[in-house]
């Protein structure tokens, strides 16, 4: 559609409550909003486009088309708006970047020993559910707190499976477990302490401390005083981390304090988490430098709460949210408990607000800092090399080869200076009979441009520079690749000193820059290269391992991948079944097939031999 044929269009639109979505050419949504009246709010961007910011004036030179969706009402618009968001992901909408929520936290106490694990929703599965408490991160150190404070297991064994097999782990020797691996504590002793870690879970502070307590008296009055000086510690434990203020019952804080601020390029959204007037946590977020702090701060906060599984009961801002009694409404709907969202103007709140800012100008401020770092480093370098803009993507390539076998090869991109994994690649030689650098740095650099030359998905990225690992040699083979395709890159190889670090990059002519008098590049492109050199002698590793292992379990009779899967989950490794006795083969995939795999491996072992059937019964 033209631009007067959307104007047309907008004029045309109801004086209704409902959704608007943009579309560009491929059709592929790039906007999501809402309005009171969508005939009001789509005609804006139509009319006087000079009045829009530049981001607004980029998305309405995008829109191809558009749909509306009618609701019934304001509340039904704001629920789709929130759905569609967060089913498109459209380009031009403020997005966090992470919209998967939060794990909670599950216990099943019908287990025979049961364990705090994650969990990514809640299930009607007997178990009880606690959280979410944030991030994973924070989670697992909830999850860490307890087990320390109860001296619970932290490890991978499997009770009562693994009772009396192997020495008790370092935890134990270091006093932050209580050895149930030995086995020889009773099964009641493990569900109590299970039982105060969902005390703990819960809230219950006052009535774990009193009945640990009381535990403790009663050892005391029966002269059982190694088992009262225990519990005594464990009182410790349990009163340390109630004056922590770990967040229990399901709830983060009961106030949120939201900050937003501006610094250069960079701007950054910030949550302060405050319990009973203490703050006791902060979360953020890194963005782009945006326009419309309005918009910005409600279209985050929407996103923030409804992805996090639980609100708490006040949330602070630092300017109003148009439609915040419809998202109170909405919250109230999704976690069954009513939040308040509050504009403070004075007082200790309207200070909450202020620090939660402070806080937000300050990471803004760091990373924009240190994004400016990173740009002078890179004009530093291309000028350097006599490039004509900073390579803000650099590709790396390396080789990693034992031998004849397991040739590969990485490619590592840095975007903008910092390390891009996403974007990493990795290569299994073809058709090498034997190790050759020289032919292996041709194949990959014709395969990844071949890639590039036909706009394959993951390949269509242009670099600015391609650093190959060895000198002269390799980044001829990379530039012979590339004007084979009919492409010109600039190309330099990185020559080593005597410690294995790029003291130089070399042109394809053989002309040195020396990079070891400049501290910041000479670290940078070390960086760089150790990067490059780790991801190839990963992938040379892994595909060895698997080699090793296939050639180690393949041949042995009656050994399916059933069996070969059963054995390396239980023993870890093809060492460790090589050196299992018999009978612990047995155990794990019984008599018969244990002896194939025991005479595979013993050979030369008499003792190995089948087991005779037993007599028939005669008639």
């Amino acid at each position: 559609m033209t631009f007067d044929e959307l104007k047309e269009k907008a004029q045309s639109l109801p004086l209704a409550p409902g959704v608007y979505v943009m579309r560009n050419a491929d059709n592929e949504v790039i906007y999501v909003g809402k309005a009171k009246k969508l005939k009001n709010r789509v005609s804006q961007y139509f009319q006087n486009t000079a009045s829009h910011n530049a981001k607004t004036r980029m998305m309405v030179s995008k829109i191809h088309h558009f749909d509306t969706i009618i609701a019934a009402s304001e509340f039904e618009a704001l629920v789709l708006e929130c759905s569609l968001i967060k089913r498109y992901l459209p380009k031009y909408n403020i997005l966090l970047k992470d919209d998967k929520g939060y794990p909670y936290l599950r216990l099943d106490l019908k287990e025979a020993y049961p364990r705090i694990t994650l969990a990514p929703k809640l299930q009607d599965d007997g178990a009880s559910y606690f959280g979410p408490y944030g991030a994973r991160s924070l989670s697992h150190q909830v999850i860490e707190t307890i087990e320390k404070t109860l001296k619970l297991p932290s490890c991978g064994r499997e009770f009562p499976r693994d009772f009396g097999k192997g020495r008790p782990c370092l935890n134990y020797h270091m006093g932050l477990c209580a050895g149930w691996c030995k086995g020889d504590q009773p099964p009641d002793a493990y569900r109590q302490a299970v039982g105060q870690a969902k005390m703990l879970l819960s809230g219950d502070y006052k009535g774990l401390t009193g009945q640990i307590k009381k535990e403790m008296l009663e050892a005391s009055e029966n002269l059982a005083f190694e088992q009262a000086a225990q519990l005594r510690d464990r009182l410790r434990a349990v009163e340390a981390l109630g004056q922590k203020q770990l967040v229990t019952a399901g709830a983060m804080a009961d106030m949120d304090a939201i900050g937003y601020a501006v610094s250069g390029k960079k701007a950054c959204f910030t949550v302060l988490h405050f319990a009973g007037g203490n703050l006791i946590d902060k979360e953020y977020e890194i963005l782009s430098a945006l326009e419309e702090e309005e918009d910005v701060i409600s279209s985050l906060v929407k996103q923030y709460y409804l992805a996090r599984g639980l609100a708490p009961k006040v949330v602070l801002l630092p300017r109003a949210m148009e439609d915040s009694d419809l998202f109170e409404e909405l919250l109230q709907q999704q976690y069954g408990r009513r939040t308040r969202i509050r504009v403070p103007q004075r007082g200790d709140n309207a200070q909450l607000v202020e620090m939660a800012r402070k806080n937000a100008l300050e990471e803004a401020a760091r990373l924009t800092t240190r994004e400016e770092k990173q740009e002078g480093l890179l004009r530093l370098l291309g000028k350097m090399l006599a490039l004509e803009d900073r390579p803000q993507r650099i590709e790396s390539y390396d080789i990693s080869n034992l031998g004849n076998q397991d040739i590969v090869a990485s490619m590592v991109v840095f975007q903008g200076g910092q390390p891009c994994k996403s974007e990493y690649k990795r290569f299994k030689l073809e058709d090498m009979e034997h190790a050759d650098d020289y032919a292996s740095m041709r194949q990959i650099i014709t395969r990844r441009f071949t890639h590039y030359v036909e706009g394959d998905k993951g390949f269509d990225s242009a670099p600015d520079l391609l650093l190959i690992d060895g000198g002269v040699e390799h980044a001829c083979c990379a530039v012979e690749a590339l004007s084979a395709l009919g492409l010109t890159f600039p190309v330099f190889g990185m020559v080593k000193d005597n410690r294995h670090r790029t003291r130089a990059l070399v042109t394809p002519d053989g002309e040195e820059i020396r990079i070891d008098q400049n501290q910041s590049i000479f670290a940078f492109i070390g960086t760089i290269q150790e990067e490059t050199h780790r991801f190839a002698i990963t992938y040379n590793r892994s595909l060895r391992s698997r080699r090793l292992k296939k050639s180690a379990m393949d041949d042995i009779p009656s050994i399916g991948p059933k069996r070969r899967e059963k054995l390396l989950k239980f023993f870890k490794s093809v060492t460790a079944i090589r050196e299992a006795s018999l009978m612990d083969l047995e155990a794990i995939i019984g008599p018969a097939p244990a002896n194939a795999v025991y005479r595979h491996f013993h050979k030369e072992d008499p003792s190995c031999v089948s087991s005779p059937e037993p007599p028939k019964a005669s008639s």
